[in-house]
């Protein structure tokens, strides 16, 4: 199987051309190749398919072989994919995913795409559509309890389900602790995806990640999403807002008018390769 490895923002996954390639098993390659020390290492497997409704289609697997919705960071390493690899010269495509169409702006240098601007979409704030357990229509500044510690939390749903806490020190969690249990929190029936946040200004955030089924994570574009929005619906940033990741910063704009968050950001070609996969067991 050839394969490219990329990342945004060091949020790394194994990219295969399904035009060209055939993935029998993706769940048991995700698993394989996702592996740090007997595959490639990455936070996933995402298959770049023709599609009947836009451009592309982006097909995604976490580290642990469960299917994902979307990816930010991953989408804009597709727009860089299709692009450099020849897939298309179109500067502005659309990408189907399993959390709806996507329409992105490619910034190409040099013939290389340098930034990628991504339409995400309308943020989804009703409990019962995130999934979140609550009696109140939307979840914002809400109380919950993990590990016997009261948190607030404030939901948002980007095609995948966020959980946004605020806390005064991202730098001193143990996230491989709490993580997990927010992550598996009975109130989340589909388990959730929870970014931890310090608000440095009104224009500044940052924030580590527990990513849904790869842990922690260097980077997650759906997440600075929920987080921007999350900001802006507790009041604590404006509407155009920086997320400081582990990797890097993505801008993100909430137009309220339109109700769409824009994400903007790097994608980055690691190496391209060939691996056996004819080996791998369920």
């Amino acid at each position: 199987m050839k394969f490219t490895k990329m990342h945004g923002l060091g949020n790394d996954y194994v990219y295969v051309n399904c035009f060209e390639e055939k993935i029998d098993n993706p769940p048991a390659v995700a698993r394989f190749v996702s592996d740090r020390h007997f595959g490639i290492g990455s936070d996933g497997l995402i298959m770049i398919n023709p599609s009947k409704t836009a451009d592309f289609e982006m097909e995604m697997y976490n580290a642990d072989g469960s299917r994902g919705e979307m990816c930010g960071n991953g989408i804009r390493c597709v727009a860089k994919y299709v692009y450099d690899y020849g897939l298309t010269d179109k500067t502005q495509i659309s990408v189907e995913t399993l959390g709806g169409i996507k329409y992105l702006d490619l910034t190409v240098e040099d013939g290389k795409v340098s930034l990628v601007k991504v339409d995400m979409g309308k943020p989804e704030l009703e409990a019962d559509l995130i999934p979140i357990i609550s009696e109140r229509e939307q979840v914002i500044d809400e109380p919950i309890e993990v590990d016997g510690k009261e948190y607030h939390m404030t939901g948002v749903s980007m095609g995948n389900p966020h959980a946004v806490i605020y806390v005064d020190d991202v730098k001193g969690l143990d996230l491989e602790k709490i993580g997990p249990k927010f992550e598996n929190h009975e109130r989340f029936p589909k388990r959730i995806n929870t970014e931890f946040v310090h608000c440095i200004d009104r224009q500044t955030v940052e924030m580590r990640v527990w990513e849904r089924g790869s842990g922690e994570t260097l980077a997650c574009g759906t997440g600075a999403c929920a987080v921007a929005v999350s900001s802006i619906l507790n009041n604590l940033t404006d509407t155009q807002v920086t997320v400081k990741l582990l990797g890097g910063d993505l801008q993100i704009e909430w137009d309220r008018e339109k109700d769409r968050v824009f994400m903007t950001g790097p994608a980055t070609v690691v190496f391209d390769g060939v691996i056996d996969i004819t080996e791998i067991k369920e």
